[in-house]
């Protein structure tokens, strides 16, 4: 009852500090520290609300706080009412277990997490001095947190730099927060001290993230060896990407790798593009062009071609989850239609996002129903939509506020309620596995309900249906809630869809988007390059959300025409685009570029003969239990063709494995390849040419160049005292297939 006193006696003069500046000692003049403004503080800063500690779910030793302070009240009540009050003592304040646990008096699993006298003692010990009282309803809140420097590029030998952190609240007071605030680093490059002293672990980039109460800030700090200084010929730069690009890397003292030859340039323009190698007679001929603009006119040819939409087609069906579990194979064929002849048609991308969130009706019918056929939940829609649509990863949200970005519980909650009035009818399932609920064959009916929502399970209440990042709900019940927001997702009004579109178009050209991952945009993941990502979105939007030509414009860029060659300078470099990445050919374009070579055709499963991989609509057309996989639809497995199902980028993987390795060394299918009695050797030797022209024209054909001396040499010398003519060209061919300027997109 005392302490209950005490505390209703002490919240009527319960204020912020007033006074700039930090306080030296809680003494009689002293304002009563605020709970929500600095006693959440000290216990983000001692980490106490972690979830490695009090902050996880069932708490640790019976004390449980909410994660990362998202929830004061609570935290309140436990601190000053659970256990009878035992964890604070207004009267014997040195023997509060909150201070005895946190200084290591008494046995703590933590540690000790502040020293005596330290920032955070002083402003714990004199709340409870005070009476441990709540704010007042009137007591100011955190509107803004500064902090300076927000860039810096360190140049040995020096070696760390100090932040300052400020805070402006809702009476217009400032303060210095730099002894409160939260320091963490994105990687082991920097260390950075609980006053926010930051060092150089090693060279390189990281992001220092500044955190107060629900606040965060990046700093982005990159520590750069004793070097010399670059500056990048302005000749170098053909558009604003580049003089974006190279204006960094001169600042961090990185020279770009040279420009790519006609040869490196050909090849990968074409693998990126369209998913195919250029055939002999494409490459002899783009070689033998000497216009200054064969470049830019061989990307405007490759742009109109069919291939293009198939290869982008591949691309947004991952994306879309377009598989024949959840779908059925109808419904798999239909949205791959849909999604090709979108991209054919040259529908703007803005257009095709609104379609996909508006859609409904049949999912035979209307074949952008099937983005959500293959979404069953409300919170599963949402996910996706914000995933593919907006670049945000929400799904840590959903329990708790998300700890590294701005989204609240209820943000998650609101956002998901614009999708919780689809409704399925099922017309029709001829389902032929009785014990797999998830499969689906036949048509199904996507509709809205006229009412229904989506419960806030922290509050218990129906979520209030509102757009990601907007404040105050905009709609009413009677609503077209999924219309509303098909209509806002790419209007002026969203700032994060075209940034995200941009991102992804140039992670599937460069390698690595401004923002990687590419698909999580968040104040914790800062993009490597703010600038060029803001006006590669202008630039986006200005052309009416043209994929075309923001293909364009990053395949006609120096940045992109760099070679992969590292430099003294670059070898380190991953995030800057001061070289091409080296990268293993996807599952797709490798088996398309080795049906191309070997000059036969493909067989898939449930597909006609001539398909080529990049334009299989969905997975595996044809069930394992019905038919043993294909040689095709086995390797598409083998090096990475993800099963779709994720709505994510990352499912997804060019890595290479052993198995994948021996698949092309000495795997039956390569061998298959080399041996049909129809492929391209078979046509060689039919025609009587000389083993120069037949060395000549392999090369040719796999590499997009011919053979120099040294090549030309040793293989035709091969073919000439081989005693079986036909073997000897298997070898050939063999290890040009096997040879990284093949497999690799350099």
């Amino acid at each position: 009852m005392l302490l209950f006193s005490t505390i209703l006696l002490s919240a009527e003069g319960s204020r912020l500090l007033g006074a700039e500046g930090s306080r030296s000692d809680a003494g009689e003049n002293e304002p009563t520290p605020s709970f929500r403004n600095e006693v959440m503080a000290v216990l983000s800063k001692a980490g106490c609300n972690l979830g490695t500690c009090h902050g996880n779910k069932n708490g640790k030793g019976g004390f449980l706080l909410s994660l990362r302070g998202q929830d004061p009240d609570i935290d309140y009540r436990v601190l000053t009412r659970e256990h009878g009050g035992r964890r604070i003592d207004v009267i014997d304040l040195d023997r509060s277990m909150i201070l005895l646990k946190a200084l290591a008096k008494i046995p703590h699993e933590g540690g000790q997490r502040f020293a005596k006298d330290s920032k955070e003692h002083r402003v714990l010990r004199a709340w409870i001095e005070n009476g441990a009282p709540a704010d007042d309803r009137d007591a100011p809140a955190l509107v803004s947190l500064d902090v300076l420097p927000r860039d810096v590029v360190l140049y040995a030998p020096d070696e760390s730099f100090q932040l300052e952190v400020r805070a402006r609240f809702s009476d217009e007071s400032d303060r210095d927060l730099t002894n409160l605030a939260v320091y963490e680093t994105s990687n082991q490059v920097a260390k950075v001290s609980p006053s926010g002293r930051v060092s150089r672990a090693k060279d390189g980039e990281s992001t220092v993230l500044v955190r107060y109460l629900d606040r965060q800030v990046p700093v982005r700090v990159a520590f750069v060896p004793e070097r010399a200084e670059v500056r990048v010929d302005a000749n170098r730069s053909k558009s604003y990407i580049d003089e974006h690009v190279f204006r960094k890397l001169e600042r961090l003292r990185i020279e770009p790798s040279r420009a790519t030859n006609d040869i490196e340039f050909l090849r990968r323009v074409y693998v990126d593009l369209i998913g195919v190698l250029p055939s002999a007679k494409e490459a002899r001929a783009f070689l033998a062009d000497a216009s200054s603009d064969k470049r830019a006119t061989k990307i405007d040819e490759l742009l109109e071609r069919p291939e293009f939409s198939d290869f982008w087609a591949l691309k947004w069906s991952d994306l879309l989850r377009n598989e024949e579990r959840q779908l059925d194979r109808k419904g798999v064929q239909n949205f791959h239609q849909w999604i090709r002849g979108s991209i054919a048609a040259k529908k703007p991308m803005d257009e095709f996002a609104r379609e996909l969130l508006s859609a409904r009706g049949s999912t035979y019918v209307e074949p952008a129903t099937n983005f959500y056929r293959a979404h069953r939940k409300s919170v599963l829609r949402a996910e996706a939509a914000a995933q593919v649509f907006l670049g945000r990863r929400l799904q840590c949200a959903k329990c708790h506020n998300h700890p590294f970005d701005r989204w609240t519980q209820d943000d998650y909650y609101d956002w998901a309620a614009l999708f919780s009035r689809v409704r399925y009818k099922i017309v029709e399932n001829r389902r032929r596995d009785r014990s797999d609920k998830h499969e689906f064959q036949g048509e199904q009916i996507v509709w809205t309900a006229r009412s229904g929502s989506l419960t806030n399970p922290r509050t218990g209440g129906a979520a209030t249906p509102r757009f990601l990042g907007v404040s105050k709900p905009t709609l009413k019940t009677d609503d077209d809630w999924l219309g509303s927001l098909a209509s806002w997702v790419a209007s002026p009004e969203n700032p994060f869809f075209a940034r995200a579109q941009v991102n992804r178009i140039w992670f599937h050209l460069l390698g690595r988007g401004i923002v990687e991952p590419v698909d999580d945009f968040r104040a914790t993941n800062p993009p490597s390059h703010p600038k060029l990502l803001e006006a590669l979105a202008d630039d986006f939007s200005t052309s009416g959300f043209d994929l075309r030509h923001l293909v364009r414009r990053i395949a006609n860029s120096a940045t992109y025409q760099l070679a992969s060659e590292p430099n003294a300078s670059n070898g380190d470099d991953v995030s800057n685009f001061a070289k091409a990445p080296i990268v293993r050919l996807s599952a797709e374009q490798l088996l398309d570029s080795l049906a191309r070579v070997h000059g036969v055709e493909i067989e898939f499963n449930g597909y006609p003969s001539g398909l080529r991989a990049s334009q299989i609509p969905g997975i595996r057309a044809v069930r394992l239990r019905d038919r043993a996989p294909s040689s095709g639809d086995e390797f598409l497995r083998l090096f990475g063709k993800p099963p779709r199902l994720l709505t994510c980028e990352c499912e997804r993987t060019v890595e290479t494995t052993l198995t994948q390795a021996f698949q092309l060394i000495s795997g039956p299918f390569l061998q298959q390849l080399l041996t049909r009695s129809d492929n391209r050797l078979t046509t060689l030797l039919a025609s009587k040419r000389s083993n120069r022209e037949v060395v000549e024209s392999l090369y040719w054909s796999t590499l997009s160049r011919e053979p120099n001396a040294m090549e030309l040499s040793a293989h035709v010398a091969y073919l000439d005292e081989g005693e079986d003519r036909r073997a000897a060209l298997e070898d050939v061919l063999w290890s040009l297939v096997n040879s990284k300027e093949f497999v690799l997109r350099r």
